[in-house]
């Protein structure tokens, strides 16, 4: 059961509506995945672009439809962090900076606080593209280290953060700058520039995939989970700003960066404080013309009011501070030659077609392809294969083909045409149902695309979660170079032995878009054992790979995974994270689920009938059946087992429908929720006369209008805790209590 932030009508008898909701359950699990193998697993599946797509398609259903954006929505969140570390919850929330894109959107912001304290000085620093950490230093000691994660909570990497030389483990401190008792310092962990060249060659030579830009480097390098790895690579650090205090009070930015460097801690040799707008725009245009000549990467420039009183008084939004504000530079144009239109198969069978580029630098990073959507947008660029074409990045984020340089052509321009047959199987191409502009690859079963696509989503974090299991042994498993598929279907996936992994071979291929890389040294093909060492030169004996046998390990691991990651990582249309742990909630196990009557499964909190129905087509197939069955044979897990009722906690809120709005101190929205439902509570999204309480944190926008409007109990966010104890009543608070958004 999820719930929603904005109220909206009832829509049950729309179609449209049913249609949207159910794309929005399935892009909302799609775009979290694919951010965390971006930001977490630092191993995006797609390109840039295509995720970008997906998360403005998202935004797109959320805007015409608010009702149906979940809490948890990747639209809503600050970032992610991983459950690989362990959780550390932040002495002051991190918050996010307002993006702007032109200097007429600085000048504005800059009107607007000149409106309310005139005369105020700016400090400038440059915005370093790397991987944003928490440092707590209690008595100079540094006492752990954290990323972001989603603002309030991150990943504890301390271990990791103290191999890198510019954090210094102890403070120093003088006459002017003593030591504080507790110092939260936030920063950037970063790859430099030079160095990050090196590593990418590096891992080339080493047969492995280069990282695709500094960030990603940064980040992939403090998750590592042996620290001894991270202090491999050249990462250092600049101190950006402070969180929790005790024993100094700046007045200043600038004056806490005078600290931060009396303390040993490094900060930006760039940054500036200003009198006026215009000297902003100077300091934004030089670095603009400068920005490849630093050590480190940067994608725009942060502008800061420097006094930290008049901070405090323009406070913040529940994401970013109204005292800063990011601008993001211009995105750059470079133009080269489109060398072709290939297609690829995604999990579902979707045909999408992609640009193949001459390699170009752009925005500090090399682009080789960029998403064309489908057929219809190639058409309407009006791109034929062989033309100059103007390529951007927009936001430094998504290569895009902005359009052909008509005037270059020589007239052996080719015109691109959809394929009529799945590249990876051959099957005809066809719209899944009248009116998708998509074409897909009805060869479900056995398309090794599509297969491959979903072993890499079954074994990912959101379903069984196999570690070592990565995009090439997926590839090797149904694509095989010399043999035939070790795998016909996701349900042999469990039945995997080492004998029948050792000989394969497979080409390695682009994880974006699945074709081949090339050995730089050959020129050939790269082709790999994935599983298997080189033979042994005394015997000749060919013996695994210490990564499969962990693999083999981790799968086996992975049988006992709960029944809701089960249901997810049977790739059913429709069942995303959030459906999967609702029904398996419900029914507790997969057997009732396939043999439910889909009224009952569309009346599950969180399901409805679109899913409901997907349920039931799925089910309805021989062959998925025929994966549940071998799944079952090798052990899975295919039921939850009961709440054991000594452990049960008190019912205080059974029966109460509870409406969370608002940020709860120390639980995510979800861990609201959830919270709520052990109690016996019912946790929704919408306020109404029936609405038992409404839990209104920081915040809480309009449902706490309405629940005033309707005479529902409130109960403030920091007695949420006491609210789960006693149940109701909690004291209400007084409607002055909280400023709405």
């Amino acid at each position: 059961m999820s719930t929603t932030d904005i109220d909206g009508p009832d829509r049950t008898d729309d179609p449209e509506f049913e249609r949207a909701r159910a794309r929005v359950e399935e892009l909302a699990p799609e775009v979290t995945e694919h951010r965390r193998r971006y930001y977490r697993d630092d191993a995006p599946t797609v390109s840039d672009s295509q995720f970008d797509e997906l998360m403005h398609e998202l935004v797109d259903l959320e805007t015409r439809y608010p009702e149906l954006k979940k809490n948890d929505s990747p639209t809503e969140v600050v970032g992610t962090f991983s459950e690989a570390f362990a959780p550390v919850v932040h002495l002051e929330k991190l918050l996010s900076l307002q993006d702007v894109f032109s200097t007429e959107e600085v000048a504005a912001w800059a009107d607007r606080i000149t409106a309310e304290v005139p005369g105020e000085r700016y400090l400038c620093e440059v915005k370093i593209d790397g991987l944003a950490v928490d440092l707590v230093y209690e008595n100079g000691r540094l006492a752990r280290a954290a990323t972001r994660g989603d603002g309030i909570t991150g990943e504890d990497v301390s271990a990791n953060v103290a191999t890198i030389a510019a954090v210094p483990q102890r403070l120093t401190g003088t006459d002017d700058f003593p030591v504080p008792a507790l110092l939260e310092v936030r920063g950037e962990v970063y790859f430099p520039t030079a160095d990050f060249t090196r590593l990418n060659e590096a891992q080339v030579e080493a047969g492995r995939a280069p990282f695709a830009n500094p960030r990603n480097a940064a980040a992939g390098s403090l998750r590592q989970k042996d620290a001894a790895k991270t202090a491999e690579r050249p990462l250092s650090f600049i101190a950006h700003g402070l969180g929790a205090l005790q024993g100094f009070e700046p007045d200043s930015q600038s004056h806490s960066y005078a600290a931060l460097d009396a303390w040993g801690l490094p900060t930006s040799p760039y940054w500036e404080v200003v009198p006026t707008i215009d000297e902003v725009f100077k300091y934004i245009e030089r670095f603009g013309e400068q920005r490849h000549k630093l050590v480190h990467e940067i994608d725009g420039i942060v502008v800061k009011i420097d006094r930290i009183g008049v901070q405090r008084r323009l406070g913040a939004t529940s994401r970013t501070p109204r005292w800063a504000v990011a601008y993001k530079f211009p995105p750059e144009e470079v133009n080269t030659r489109l060398l072709d239109v290939k297609v690829s198969i995604g999990r579902t069978g979707r045909a999408t077609p992609y640009a193949v580029l001459d390699p170009v630098r752009v925005a500090g990073s090399e682009v080789e392809f960029a998403t064309l959507h489908n057929a219809d947008q190639v058409k309407a660029k009006g791109v034929l294969i062989g033309d100059i074409v103007v390529v951007r990045k927009a936001g430094d984020v998504i290569p895009e083909i902005v359009a052909p340089v008509a005037a270059a052509r020589t007239g052996a321009e080719t015109e691109f045409t959809m394929p009529e047959r799945c590249p990876e199987c051959d099957s005809v191409l066809a719209p899944a149902s009248e009116g998708d502009v998509d074409l897909r690859c009805p060869n479900a079963r056995h398309c090794p695309g599509q297969l491959r696509e979903r072993l890499a989503f079954l074994t990912g974090r959101s379903c069984f979660d196999v570690d070592r299991m990565g995009y090439i042994a997926c590839s090797a498993l149904v694509q095989p170079l010399d043999s035939a598929p070790v795998l016909a279907d996701e349900g042999g996936v469990f039945d995997l032995e080492m004998d029948e992994l050792l000989p394969i071979r497979v080409v390695v291929r682009d994880p974006d878009t699945g074709l081949p890389k090339i050995d730089e040294k050959t020129q050939e093909q790269k082709v790999v054992t994935p599983f298997a060492r080189q033979p042994d030169k005394k015997t000749g004996e060919i013996l695994p790979r210490k990564n499969a046998e962990e693999m083999l390990q981790n799968l086996e691991t992975a049988k006992s995974q709960p029944l809701w990651r089960v249901v997810n990582a049977l790739s059913i249309r429709h069942v995303g994270p959030v459906s999967a742990q609702a029904l398996a909630e419900h029914f507790r196990d997969l057997d009732r689920i396939a043999t439910a009557e889909e009224a009952e499964i569309a009346g599950v909190d969180g399901v409805g009938p679109t899913i409901a129905a997907a349920i039931k087509d799925w089910f309805a197939v021989d062959w998925h059946r025929e994966i549940v069955e071998r799944w079952r044979a090798a052990g899975v897990r295919m039921q939850d087992d009961a709440p054991d009722p000594s452990e049960a906690l008190p019912q205080t809120l059974e029966g109460v429908t509870v409406v969370i709005t608002g940020g709860i101190p120390g639980y995510t929205r979800e861990g609201a929720a959830a919270a709520v439902k052990a109690r016996g509570g019912k946790s929704t999204g919408s306020v109404s006369k029936k609405t038992g309480a409404v839990v209104a944190g920081e915040k809480p926008g309009s449902k706490y209008d309405k629940a005033v409007e309707l005479g529902v109990h409130v109960v403030q966010g920091e007695d949420f805790g006491r609210f789960l104890e006693e149940g109701l009543p909690v004291p209400e608070m007084q409607n002055d209590e909280i400023e709405p958004e």
